[in-house]
């Protein structure tokens, strides 16, 4: 995938449909799964926030062209309108254009800042776990923070390398944790790494498993500060 960033609010991707493949993705889930296309997406920000040292902030315009080889994705931090109808999104230092929300965009931003009633529902039938996936760009990051948190209790924690960089998956269980103390926790954890919308399913089947279950604490036992 190339990455070519356009200015300070614009970002650029070129993806050949060879590498959409080599990631475990089809074209027909790009078009017609949103879970997937998602999936996706928010994988290539990653990228991009890792190479290019863009953060997502608010609301995104997002435009898509289907090419012969690839697609080409092109993605600007933009404001919503106080009327919630149009997008205001900055060309340059002096000039900004406003674009209508249309149907698909709207939906993917209320999916991802404004949660359905339905979405929730879903979430409820796992209400009683909460789980979070965080990001680490070397190991010796996981080992500062292993050596905080290694003594936690009935929290699953699992390790695995994918690409290069490290990812916990992190899985409480509520009624041994107060909503502050999860916060407590996270915030020690973002301290060293990210949150990242990595799923577990992917790096299940294309990463490769380090420690399943209690990753902070064994990996306290082997390696040092």
């Amino acid at each position: 995938m190339e990455i070519e960033r356009i200015n300070e609010n614009t970002v650029k991707f070129y993806i050949s449909y060879g590498d959409i493949e080599e990631r475990g993705f089809s074209r027909e889930e790009i078009w017609y799964n949103r879970e997937r296309s998602e999936e996706l997406f928010w994988e290539m920000m990653d990228e991009a926030h890792d190479e290019e040292d863009f953060a997502v902030e608010g609301p995104l315009w997002i435009q898509v062209q289907a090419l012969d080889k690839g697609l080409e994705v092109i993605v600007t931090l933009a404001q919503l309108s106080r009327d919630g109808k149009t997008f205001e999104v900055p060309i340059s230092e002096d000039k900004k254009m406003d674009f209508p929300v249309d149907e698909r965009i709207e939906s993917m931003l209320d999916h991802h800042f404004n949660p359905t009633k339905e979405d929730d529902e879903l979430g409820n039938e796992d209400e009683d776990l909460l789980q979070f996936m965080i990001k680490f760009k070397d190991f010796e990051d996981f080992i500062s923070v292993s050596h905080r948190l290694k003594n936690l209790d009935n929290m699953e924690n699992s390790l695995y390398s994918f690409e290069g960089k490290y990812y916990l998956y992190v899985d409480f269980a509520s009624e041994h944790y107060t909503d502050d103390q999860i916060d407590n926790v996270l915030s020690v954890l973002l301290e060293y790494g990210e949150e990242t919308q990595v799923t577990i399913h992917r790096l299940a089947e294309y990463g490769t498993i380090i420690n399943k279950g209690n990753a902070m604490e064994e990996i306290s036992k082997h390696f040092s500060l």
